[in-house]
């Protein structure tokens, strides 16, 4: 049996899907599948699919909170180093424009102290390599860089995060 190349030139994965949580996760099973053909080990597939996963939740809740049926466009342009991401949708503008500080949330001391949210924004920007939003049009814009051999080393991850 021959192994299949890894592709020098950057694959171009582009798909638009509605703003629900069963389409998120088909989504990510998809970036995962491009990505483990890319040789992208499961490390960092996973932290991709988290980021990813945050950004999309934050549309699907947020952006269109109060439009279950809004449309997302999602690209990813990946090579063996990289996954670009760009997410465009039509849903409500970021607070002031901006991405949100992702500060971590304090945790009390009891499980039900625990807050809901608050983790998303320090996750994408913890695990992000660069970030850039923008509003045009009554668009939004989120654009998300993310690299491989800074994730592969993370230990204790799971070797299948499906």
């Amino acid at each position: 049996m021959v192994d299949n190349p890894i592709p020098a030139t950057p694959v171009i994965f582009e798909t638009e899907l509605a703003s629900t949580a069963r389409k998120v996760r088909g989504v990510l099973d998809q970036i995962s599948g491009v990505l483990d053909r890319l040789g992208w080990n499961a490390a960092a597939c996973g932290v991709v699919e988290l980021v990813l996963a945050e950004a999309l939740n934050n549309i699907v809740e947020h952006a269109y909170s109060e439009c279950p049926d809004g449309g997302i466009m999602l690209r990813m342009t990946a090579g063996p180093e990289f996954a670009d991401l760009t997410l465009q949708d039509r849903g409500t503008a970021m607070p002031d424009y901006r991405i949100p500080a992702g500060r971590i949330v304090e945790l009390g001391n009891r499980c039900d102290d625990l807050p809901e949210g608050g983790f998303g924004w320090y996750l994408i920007r913890t695990l992000a390599e660069d970030i850039c939003y923008s509003r045009e049009n009554d668009e939004n814009r989120l654009e998300i860089r993310i690299c491989r051999h800074t994730h592969e080393g993370i230990k204790g991850a799971q070797q299948d995060l499906r």
